[in-house]
């Protein structure tokens, strides 16, 4: 018998400033050409959709800002407790939701400042995690022209890449800062992975990110 197969449920809306259909559209093919049946859904009611999320095996979510109640905040985290993998780029992810607790433990990060703006900037390899599978083979470095995320993070997850914010004329930081930019999370059963850089689709078409994001999907699914 063919071997059943699994579901990607791709979840956009919230800001259209992060282009949540373009950029989530870069990747359906990808998911198809894996065996994955794709759902994509423009409603957070989807998170409190028992027998859909109990069929999926990979949420990929592109919802930035915007508000979950408890109840879909409790669909997700349950669905990922119990093995279904959640993962996303950008302010998709870590800039969603910002009032609920239960959402920000559970990506591990939150968004607080993009200093500069758009301009360019490296996405370091942590030398420890280089044999990652996601980030096996890559550069040390990638250079992208994006947002530049200052996150606030946890030491629970599994940093596999950083970026340092540089400190310019009249900056109050005073020094450079370094932040996880490509993360990976364990919660429950389920598998979290996280991409900081993805403010504009050009960014999602470099190479090396687009790798990254693509290995990370298959490394969060069920």
């Amino acid at each position: 018998m063919p071997e059943p197969r699994k579901r990607a449920l791709v979840v956009r809306g919230g800001w259209d400033g992060h282009f949540p259909t373009d950029a989530t559209e870069r990747f359906i093919p990808f998911l198809k050409e894996h065996g994955y049946e794709v759902i994509v859904s423009e409603d957070l009611d989807s998170y409190t959709d028992a027998a859909l999320l109990a069929g999926t095996d990979l949420i990929l979510q592109c919802w930035t800002m915007g508000s979950l109640d408890r109840d879909h905040a409790r669909g997700l985290r349950g669905a990922v407790e119990s093995g279904v993998g959640l993962a996303g780029w950008h302010g998709g992810i870590v800039d969603s939701f910002r009032a609920s607790t239960e959402y920000l433990q559970l990506t591990g990060a939150q968004f607080a400042a993009h200093p500069g703006g758009v301009h360019r900037y490296t996405v370091d390899v942590v030398p420890a995690r280089s044999d990652h599978e996601i980030v096996r083979g890559l550069p040390a470095s990638v250079t992208v022209e994006d947002e530049q995320y200052w996150v606030l993070s946890d030491p629970h997850s599994e940093v596999l890449a950083t970026t340092t914010v540089p400190v310019r004329e009249g900056d109050p930081w005073g020094a450079p800062v370094t932040f996880p930019a490509v993360w990976t999370r364990r919660w429950g059963a389920g598998r979290v992975f996280v991409c900081t850089p993805g403010h504009q689709p050009p960014t999602l078409d470099v190479p090396e990110i687009r790798t990254i994001i693509e290995r990370g999907l298959l490394w969060a699914s069920r």
